[in-house]
């Protein structure tokens, strides 16, 4: 078995993380309603659950199977991998409690955005950026200023994935792009959430390296003038300054 780039993948373990996948999305599930969603007979079903039971990744409760948290352990460590990881925990929290809205701090895995921290501000309203949570680079705030600054040919890679060549699309995106790698910081004014506007600001590691980006995002009607255009941009960049100064010297 090959995927779209000729490259050998290992069936059962396909199989394996359709299940992963499934019970992922509806939280827990019956044997019988895992082998009709995942399209394996019920004794195949029953044999990966099994196997993911007893390596720990899988519960069992009325019958029902769900992830376990062993998933949260290696996400856990990975997240502890970060370069300063605990002063942008820190810091995210501070710019919650200082805006009084949402902060989060989102890093980049295969050409998509991963939440690896948010916190809430007495103000903050309530939105779907869960910790884990992927989604496009391009229709965030913290999205594109990532997107801005990883290398060309990765950045051409993300978006084929989601533009054809020459869309008006990607054209005006790739504009924006560079306009955000000159001043900066990166604005989302209500793209993906009507009245939600965020600003993101990205980290830098190295010489070409962007290890993720911060943003602060609340709703239009507080986040509105100078304050959003350009108070909560300097305050981002002060703080991502600082950061970037603390991995230097790790």
């Amino acid at each position: 078995m090959k995927d779209t780039t000729g490259h050998e993948r290992v069936k059962a373990v396909d199989t394996t993380f359709d299940v992963i996948q499934y019970l992922h999305d509806a939280e827990s599930a019956t044997l019988k309603e895992i082998s009709e969603s995942v399209g394996i007979g019920t004794s195949t079903a029953h044999r990966h659950l099994t196997t993911l039971h007893d390596r720990g990744y899988v519960i069992v409760k009325d019958n029902e199977y769900a992830l376990s948290l062993k998933f949260l352990t290696h996400g856990g460590r990975r997240r502890q991998a970060l370069p300063a990881d605990e002063l942008i925990h820190r810091k995210v929290r501070q710019l919650s409690e200082k805006t009084a809205e949402r902060a989060q701090f989102i890093t980049e895995e295969h050409g998509e955005r991963v939440y690896v921290y948010t916190h809430a501000g007495n103000d903050a309203v309530k939105t779907d950026a869960a910790i884990g949570k992927r989604g496009p680079l391009h229709v965030s705030a913290a999205g594109k200023a990532i997107l801005s600054n990883i290398s060309m040919e990765r950045r051409e890679q993300t978006l084929d994935r989601v533009f054809e060549k020459g869309d008006p699309e990607r054209e005006e995106l790739e504009s924006e792009l560079a306009k955000i790698r000159e001043q900066g910081y990166a604005f989302n004014d209500e793209e993906s959430t009507s009245g939600l506007r965020a600003v993101g600001v990205p980290i830098r590691c190295g010489e070409g390296t962007v290890l993720g980006a911060i943003s602060v995002s609340g709703p239009a009607n507080r986040l509105t003038g100078e304050y959003f255009r350009e108070e909560i941009p300097s305050l981002l960049l002060g703080t991502v300054n600082e950061i970037e100064l603390n991995i230097e010297y790790l």
